[in-house]
């Protein structure tokens, strides 16, 4: 199968694997399985904990041995975890479930990334980020649409279909997916610790050498560090503090919501993809700064929010605000990379993300349990500014560098 629809086809269905199991989980968390606020946040610090650990070592894997091999038995881990997730409402099983998930996630993270910039070319990648992320929003909104009609049933029938999803997927990707322009390191070379080491060190040195990476990567730990709050109160903030309205069950108000938010960051993306000729990495850090902003003010209104009908307007700007993240950040490192070390950059970048929500995640639940989760959601907000701040920072020095070997992205139609 050719690379760009391939990756199209991975795009649909790991969002839609991924949002039919995880739309509606924290009301399986809460009301089958009986977690409190911080179990709720603890959940989620655990599955950080062991991204962290694993980023690195699955980033150089990618970069050493195969993206390919890397994207397979991510997908078959995630579906692995998932399965666990919904089969067995037991705290001790969702801590397992997660961690086993993490680590396929990580397997993919940055593999994926990288095995496109290969194939497609580093000067398509723009559009196939971008093209990726509509594809991958659009079928979020058919998992979540699923998700809400499989859950009237049972609260663990989403999850165990999503988990099943990502499973066949991983089986899928053995027969279909190719890898034709990647190098591997030669197998006498890529066995050893010490290969495996001076990956890292080259990874880590790629980030140093391009300063506009350090105030990037440091706004990507502010932005996860208050990225559990948001994920996993959310939920519970709408069913303890709002009265729903009468049309329809919270279920329901769930679902429309998650798709609202989702039909919005599909129309922005496409703006950005057509509006923007050369989405050079100057105007993706304006862009990213923008929209972070807007996260910030939309978050901390959510928490504010008198009724339900303010809450879930602030709630679809700041989904609709983060999920242009993704496209916009990846497209900013592919710009500052080289093909060698990119996926171990991607891996680093992953570690700062799960670095920042092990950090923030216990005393975001902590404010939760203790104070009100209006609180958590507060400080959830007021979190982000410094990441505003260091992107502006990113911005500035992004104009007094040239980019590292790869020419402006243009966001085009990729072939």
């Amino acid at each position: 199968m050719r690379s760009y629809p391939l990756y199209l086809s991975m795009s649909a269905a790991g969002a839609f694997a991924g949002t039919v199991a995880f739309t509606l989980n924290l009301i399986y968390q809460v009301q089958t399985v009986g977690l409190g606020p911080l179990q709720l946040i603890l959940v989620g610090t655990v599955m950080e904990v062991v991204c962290f650990v694993a980023q690195i070592p699955t980033g150089i894997i990618a970069d050493l041995y195969s993206r390919r091999l890397s994207i397979i038995v991510g997908h078959l881990l995630m579906g692995t975890g998932i399965l666990l997730w919904g089969l067995v409402p037991q705290f001790w099983a969702i801590l397992l479930a997660n961690a086993i998930w993490g680590v396929g996630a990580v397997c993919v993270e940055g593999a994926q990334e990288a095995w496109v910039a290969d194939e497609l070319g580093e000067e398509n990648v723009g559009s196939a980020f971008t093209r990726g992320g509509q594809v991958g929003q659009a079928a979020t909104v058919v998992g979540i649409l699923a998700a809400v009609g499989l859950a009237s049933i049972s609260l663990n029938l989403p999850i165990v279909v999503g988990g099943a999803v990502s499973f066949g997927l991983g089986l899928a990707l053995i027969a279909l997916m190719k890898e034709h322009n990647f190098q591997p390191v030669p197998a006498g070379e890529r066995g050893s610790l010490a290969a495996m080491r001076s990956q890292a060190v080259a990874g880590g040195r790629a980030v140093r050498s391009q300063p506009v990476l350090l105030p990037l990567f440091g706004a990507l730990f502010f932005i996860a560090f208050s990225s559990e709050g948001i994920d996993r109160l959310s939920q519970p903030h709408l069913l303890a503090n709002f009265t729903f309205p009468a049309a329809g069950t919270p279920l329901i108000w769930f679902g429309a919501l998650g798709i609202g938010g989702l039909f919005a960051a599909i129309a922005v993306t496409e703006l950005i993809r057509r509006r923007v000729a050369n989405l050079a990495p100057g105007r993706v850090g304006a862009l990213l700064a923008a929209f972070q902003a807007v996260q910030v003010v939309s978050i901390v209104a959510f928490a504010l929010a008198g009724n339900f009908w303010l809450a879930a307007f602030a709630s679809l700007v700041a989904g609709g605000s983060r999920a242009v993240f993704g496209p916009l950040f990846g497209t900013w490192i592919v710009a500052r990379t080289e093909s060698a070390t990119r996926a171990t950059v991607f891996s680093m970048a992953g570690q700062m993300d799960a670095a920042g929500q092990i950090t923030g995640g216990p005393p975001i639940g902590y404010l939760g349990e203790r104070f009100a989760i209006r609180a958590a959601l507060v400080a959830t907000g007021l979190i982000l500014a410094p990441a505003v701040w260091l992107l502006g920072t990113a911005l500035r020095r992004e104009g007094r560098e040239p980019p590292a070997d790869v020419p402006a992205v243009v966001i085009r139609t990729a072939p």
